[in-house]
């Protein structure tokens, strides 16, 4: 099970921290990945930590947001700055694992706006 947190409304310029606690696998044998999709569009990959803590970004993202994980709590984050109008979505966090089925979380909504 993944739970989301941390979504909210925020104004441009500012940050927001989201968070993602798994309960029920081995959190540390899985790539943990955030997605968001904007209403109206499709879902996109926003950033990726696998289990040797090698993080990947969004070209749209880079720069700005930064994904950690911590094993020991079976938490991962995702840390956004800079936030933009753009950003406005909802964001969900992905487990994945080669020879298992991904597994996703019901999501959070973050809005940026004035």
């Amino acid at each position: 099970q993944l739970v989301e947190s941390g979504g909210g409304l925020v104004q441009p310029g500012g940050s927001l921290r989201l968070s993602c606690a798994v309960s029920g696998a081995t959190f540390r044998l899985y790539d943990m990945g955030w997605y968001r999709q904007a209403l109206g569009k499709q879902r996109e990959w926003v950033a990726k930590i696998t289990t040797s803590h090698i993080t990947t970004y969004a070209d749209s993202v880079k720069g700005r947001f930064t994904i950690s994980r911590d094993n020991a709590k079976n938490t991962v984050s995702l840390q956004m700055n800079s936030l933009q109008f753009e950003d406005t979505a909802v964001y969900y966090c992905e487990a994945s694992r080669i020879g298992d089925r991904d597994y996703w979380g019901q999501g959070t909504q973050v809005t940026v706006s004035s």
